[in-house]
């Protein structure tokens, strides 16, 4: 196979002659033998962060040349060699030429393999489409042209924001989806009886509406939470360089290139008043990831609580849809794979979070080494929870079934329904009564005409839907 050798001040290396990725991208692969892949959002968004870099470059040497402010000392980047950068840039930004990103998620070094993987992408293929072979690094640099003015330290995580920003906007949609799911049940079920329970033993009388009301309190919650993480992840350091201080940046760049950002992105990305702190310190992405935990509680709660219900222990009075064969063993087996995706998810966001607090801690004076893996982890979870809620809005909550008459005959035959006759009878009574129904394994009408504890007209008034399910009870009633 044909190969070019590259150089660095390391030594040489030799590579594939038509490989877009360089000698960077090469030792990063060697030394982090790893084979998590990095996410491909990231990938996208680092080259619409190069893009608003290219575009600002080339507004400023058009304002240098207008102004006739063209330094003689300094050696400005060709026209058509600025054109093919952006023409990449956008190529990059559409998922091409991802084969060609070879370095791993889990890496050390801050970010820098990720950025000289995207430059020596942009640059070869700019030379490609130039005419050009790849690695004619005298024509277009990786790093003098691909990456001029800019930084590791401020694209890479700027990169990140764009991503974790685009991401957010989908999974605030798909929680939105959810609570429509969940709200359709509820309104549905408004005044199907149910067993209420506390500590899973059999509590006061309750309703589907009432539960399910529940999980859509939770998700509008989440969804208002959400969407308020957006005024925390929109403020970015691109422009800053290497530690905020813009050192070797032109001033005019540092005060554009977040404009090119905004236009490119539609999102109101914002210069950080602060580019230091904005490039030490990464809590923005701890207190973004709490609110995904969060959301994964809420989740993994509801997911958790449809399986109970939904399971032979239960009784099958509520049923979830049938996804897929549940043993190769047992015939006829089916198992409740959909909440125990989103229970899986909800960990695995849990084990992210825990992991992103950590390292966001490890941060070292002007710069966060572990960028990369945070960055990874915060992507992670953003997917999964989009995906827990996919499948359960799709696969779950849309085909839930509801046997309303062998629910409403669980309550009459359980003791715990003698709650409602505690304002009429007292809680010893009351108790007598429930014992009558354990003992007997009768329900409450028919204990109630052994005891004589209430009228017959005036039980079957109170253990009505809409008497049961009212807040609280009026003394009023109890004298009627």
């Amino acid at each position: 196979m044909p190969s070019r050798t590259e150089t660095d001040y390391l030594g040489q290396m030799q590579l594939p002659a038509d490989a877009l990725f360089g000698i960077h991208s090469a030792r990063a692969r060697e030394n982090f033998p790893d084979t998590t892949p990095f996410h491909i959002e990231w990938y996208q968004a680092m080259g619409l962060v190069k893009q608003a870099c290219y575009f600002t470059y080339s507004d400023m040497v058009k304002a240098l040349r207008e102004e006739n402010l063209m330094p003689v000392n300094h050696t400005f980047i060709p026209e058509e060699v600025v054109g093919a950068l952006l023409s990449v840039a956008g190529d990059v930004h559409k998922g091409l030429y991802f084969d060609s990103f070879i370095v791993p998620a889990i890496q050390g070094g801050a970010g820098t393999s990720i950025n000289m993987n995207v430059n020596e992408i942009i640059a070869n293929a700019a030379l490609v489409r130039l005419g050009r072979k790849p690695g004619d690094y005298g024509y277009i640099d990786p790093i003098e042209q691909a990456n001029i003015y800019q930084s590791t330290n401020d694209v890479v995580p700027t990169a990140l924001k764009v991503a974790v920003v685009r991401l957010l906007t989908l999974l605030e949609e798909m929680i939105n989806n959810t609570r429509q799911a969940i709200e359709n049940i509820e309104k549905q079920h408004r005044n199907s009886l149910r067993i209420g329970y506390t500590q899973l033993q059999a509590a006061v009388p309750s309703s589907y509406g009432q539960l399910f009301s529940t999980y859509s309190e939770a998700l509008s919650r989440d969804w208002w939470r959400v969407s308020k993480c957006f005024e925390r992840i929109k403020v970015v350091n691109l422009g800053g360089g290497a530690i905020g201080t813009a050192v070797g940046t032109p001033r005019y760049y540092v005060m554009e290139v977040v404009k090119h950002l905004q236009l490119l992105t539609g999102y109101p990305f914002t210069r950080s008043e602060n580019l230091n702190d904005a490039t030490a310190n990464l809590d923005s992405f701890v207190e973004v990831h709490a609110i995904l935990k969060a959301h994964a509680v809420n989740l993994e709660k509801m997911a958790a609580d449809i399986r109970l219900l939904a399971s032979d222990v239960a009784g099958n009075a509520l049923r979830i849809p049938k996804r897929q064969v549940g043993s190769s063993i047992m015939p006829g087996k089916v198992n409740p794979v959909i909440p125990e995706f989103a229970v899986s998810i909800a960990h695995r966001v849990y084990a992210n979070d825990m992991l992103i607090s950590n390292l966001a801690g490890q941060g070292a004076l002007d710069l966060n080494a572990y960028l990369p893996i945070i960055g990874h982890a915060m992507i992670d979870s953003l997917k999964l929870l989009i995906a827990a809620n996919q499948s359960l809005a799709s696969f779950m909550l849309s085909g839930v079934e509801i046997d309303t008459e062998k629910s409403a005959s669980q309550l009459l035959h359980n003791p715990s329904i003698t709650t409602a006759l505690l304002p009429l009878i007292g809680f010893n009574h009351a108790a007598i009564l429930a014992q009558e129904m354990r003992s007997k394994g009768i329900d409450i009408f028919e204990a109630n005409k052994n005891l004589n504890m209430v009228a017959d007209e005036k039980l079957k008034e109170l253990i009505k839907p809409n008497n049961l399910l009212k807040l609280g009870f009026s003394f009023r009633e109890i004298n009627d």
